[in-house]
């Protein structure tokens, strides 16, 4: 046991050890002081004012401001995206700046972007209806021309002089104004033009009709040009209408509707002169709105891309800054209201770098009072922490997704890097799906700096933080996919020619007939033989379900190892000597003994049914075995295991209530003042101020009650449990299946015909198969199922996961953070 105790501590097998502090921070460093532990990154608050509201807090007026300021970066942000720019990623060479001058600057900075809009929505607003009056007048015109007959040279000669002149109205002939002026409204016939969006056309027909009772004309044709909405910053299409009509009340109405559908009216005159010249004075205020808009866009766009230059840094500081008022928002003033307390939990480790950081801060902030750090006993269970990098995060994310670990306690992460993908692999078993899904983790990692500073969907973030997963992954697929000697469902001679031939010379198909060993067994992994023969799907069921079962018995037996070491860790003889040993000697009473059966079968090329030796070692255990015989004295032997396994259930379920009953009646009699050796976890440790609570009051039946719950889902779930590692057999089984049928029924099927084409389309039905079906939904399926047997076959024998996780102030998880 010393032997045990001196070996050395393993990453990542235990938490860091943590220890409860107390800050004593003047006023004048307090906000200093925070800063830098935030830029450190390894001080965890406890809020000390969880009974106030953020309102009652003592600096709620500066998280206001800097609400305020975060705010304003926000709405210019979103006006350089909505001008369609990019901020500069480069960091600012712009000396530092206070948190009041940027706080004007921004004032200023928003107050002139929102003068720029309402400037630039006004003139876009004017350059719109200019630009739909003079759609209405050209459309309108073409209406209100006589449409009976097709236009005459005379008609066509008057238009070109029209066109020319703007004075042909004072020259023209009586009789030529008579024609221009031929449709009149001398028949109390009136007229409302104007210009509706597209989506609207068909409802405000309908409408106009509904509402006049079909006593109007109503003339539509699209516009020719598009108009931007302002407040959407899209391109609209309208349509210009012209609404003939009879009555002054039915004007009335047709206008009422005209509002209610949003479309806009301008008033056309009928004499084709006037429009004439009305249009060429809208063109002319079209031209210097334009010219306008544009010089107003370009000043804009210079603003916002010399504040873009900025704003990075900017946002970087509004958010530090609002995070350190927070965290000095659970601190307590002290009653004097000089000084700041507050409390936390930080890593041993980390004891000299926090000082360090203290006393800086006091420096650089000309204190004359020092900040006392202080270091307390808690009698709350310390946070967890675990010390990680890129490769093992991963790993550590997968088991904190089904609880963080209890402090101090054994770190399932560790066996995980080497058991997942491996339990993984054993139910792809592909060596070509395995270069598939190493290619791809490949990619991520080479491009893991240019992919870390980019922006991605869900999925594509899943994947990239689990790249070293999938890199694991596709390796082990490798190495399972070579000793099921499999590529793509087709063998390979890789490690040297098959042990066995056809039975004759005249033999044609020894795969479908027979064949015979002539050589050595092949040397590694599966004899390619085997594919295609009779014996196929019954060698590899036998061989990968036997398999299943070595794997799980394995695992599990190293789950209850592990809880052998966190008994001893946290010092409870009680659970070695009542929980430990008996779930060890039942464990392998009955599955250990059925891993030895497989592996002395194997070992001895015997035929014996291990279905009918088991079955039998529970119904008839002292029946002869006969030809099912193993080895002498099989028969006593396992009347000596089945003898074990039923003494250790009482084991584990009636003395460790008892003797935990007798304990606390010793100690509340006064017969004993000896605590629990469980009550000090940490002597080895100076600075570890975390100690357990006192206990609760003693109540047996709860006590006994969870002890034949926790004995019950032993015994039960070590039947379930090891059942339920089969399932590497039956998902290896259907992904070596389904991707032999994909193989022969699509690839080689296709290849069979002489056309091209064929072969193509089954070529491409073949990759969309493998990529699709066999390297995704195959692949996300092996995962779920290897993710499950390690929660729950695996963890379940030592893992109580019910921590909380470390989280330090820190600005590096404020960047990480950031949307």
């Amino acid at each position: 046991m010393e032997y045990i105790d001196n070996l050395p501590s393993m990453d990542l097998m235990r938490s860091e050890k943590m220890m409860f502090v107390q800050l004593i921070l003047p006023v004048e460093s307090a906000h200093r002081a925070v800063s830098y532990l935030g830029q450190l990154g390894l001080m965890q608050f406890r809020d000390l004012n969880d009974d106030k509201s953020p309102f009652q807090r003592t600096f709620v007026n500066q998280v206001k401001r800097c609400a305020e300021m975060s705010r304003k970066l926000r709405f210019i942000k979103d006006q350089i995206h909505k001008a369609c720019l990019t901020p500069s990623s480069n960091s600012s060479s712009q000396s530092d700046t206070d948190l009041e001058e940027l706080e004007i600057q921004l004032a200023e900075h928003e107050h002139g972007l929102s003068e720029m809009n309402a400037n630039s929505e006004k003139l876009q607003q004017t350059y719109n209806e200019l630009l739909e009056f003079k759609m209405v007048l050209q459309k309108a015109g073409d209406f209100l021309l006589p449409s009976e007959s097709p236009m005459t040279g005379q008609d066509t000669e008057l238009n070109d002089n029209v066109h020319i002149s703007d004075d042909y109205a004072d020259t023209s002939s009586l009789l030529d104004q008579e024609m221009l002026n031929g449709h009149s409204t001398q028949c109390g016939v009136g007229f409302v033009s104007g210009i509706v969006p597209k989506s609207k056309v068909l409802r405000f027909e309908r409408m106009l009709f509904r509402t006049t009772r079909g006593n109007m004309l109503f003339n539509q044709a699209p516009a020719y040009d598009q108009i931007l909405d302002p407040a959407t910053n899209e391109m609209v299409e309208k349509t210009v209408f012209v609404v003939s009509f009879s009555g002054e009340q039915v004007r009335v109405k047709i206008l009422n509707i005209c509002e209610a559908f949003g479309a806009n009216c301008y008033p056309v005159p009928e004499e084709m002169t006037k429009r004439r010249h009305i249009t060429q004075e809208v063109l002319s205020h079209l031209s210097d709105l334009k010219t306008t808009l544009e010089a107003g866009l370009c000043h804009r766009d210079k603003v916002l891309t010399s504040i873009g230059f900025h704003l990075p840094k900017w946002m970087n500081m509004v958010k530090r800054e609002k995070a350190v008022y927070d965290t000095l928002n659970m601190l307590n003033f002290d009653v004097t209201k000089k000084c700041l307390v507050g409390e936390g939990w930080c890593p041993i480790f980390a004891k000299t770098k926090i000082q360090e950081a203290l006393q800086r801060a006091t420096c650089d902030s000309n204190s004359q009072a020092d900040i006392i750090f202080h270091v307390k006993d808690s009698l709350e269970s310390p946070p967890t922490y675990f010390q990680t990098n890129n490769f093992t995060n991963a790993y550590q994310e997968i088991v904190n997704a089904y609880g963080v670990a209890k402090y101090q306690e054994a770190n399932p992460a560790v066996y995980t890097i080497i058991t997942f993908p491996f339990l993984f692999a054993v139910m792809v078993g592909d060596w070509g799906h395995g270069i598939c899904l190493l290619l791809g983790a490949l990619i991520l990692i080479v491009r893991e700096k240019k992919l870390g500073s980019q922006k991605l969907g869900s999925f594509m973030e899943m994947l990239f933080g689990g790249r070293y997963v999938l890199l694991l992954m596709s390796l082990f697929s490798i190495y399972c996919g070579l000793i099921y000697n499999e590529f793509f469902s087709v063998p390979f001679n890789i490690f040297g020619s098959s042990a066995y031939r056809c039975r004759d010379a005249t033999c044609s198909e020894s795969r479908s007939i027979g064949l015979i060993k002539y050589q050595d067994t092949y040397p590694f992994g599966v004899d390619p033989s085997w594919r295609g023969s009779r014996s196929e799907l019954p060698f590899l069921n036998s061989l990968k379900m036997k398999m299943s079962i070595l794997f799980g018995i394995a695992q599990m037996n190293l789950g209850i190892i592990l809880s052998y070491f966190n008994a001893r860790h946290f010092r409870n003889s009680l659970d070695i000597k009542y929980q430990f040993v008996p779930q060890m000697i039942f464990l392998n009473s009955l599955f250990g003994y059925l891993s030895l059966l497989i592996i002395t079968k194997w070992c001895t090329g015997s035929k014996a049914d291990l279905y009918h030796v088991m079955i039998y070692m529970f119904l008839s255990p002292f029946e002869d075995l006969g030809e099912n015989q193993l080895f002498s004295g099989q028969t006593f032997f396992q009347v000596m295991l089945l003898l074990l396994a039923v003494i250790t259930v009482p084991w584990m379920l009636f003395p460790k209530p008892f003797i935990l009953k007798r304990l606390q009646s010793e100690r509340f009699q006064g017969r004993t003042y000896q605590s629990l050796e469980t009550s000090d976890i940490y002597n080895d440790v100076e600075f570890d101020s975390a100690s357990q609570p006192d206990p609760e009051e003693f109540d047996f039946t709860e006590v006994f009650v969870h002890q034949m719950i926790h004995t019950i889902e032993f015994v039960l779930g070590a039947v379930s449990n090891t059942a339920s590692y089969l399932r590497l057999w039956a998902l290896s089984l259907a992904h070596s299946e389904l991707s032999t049928v994909f193989y022969e029924k699509v690839l080689l099927l296709a290849w069979g015909y002489d056309s091209l084409v064929i072969r193509l389309v089954g070529l491409a039905v073949f990759a969309f198969a493998t990529a699709f079906i066999l390297l995704m939904m195959e692949t996300l399926s092996a995962f779920l199922h290897a993710l499950r047997l390690h929660w729950v076959e695996f963890q379940n024998k030592f893992y109580s996961g019910d921590g909380y996780k470390f989280e330090p102030f820190s600005f590096a998880a404020l960047n990480d953070g950031e949307d």
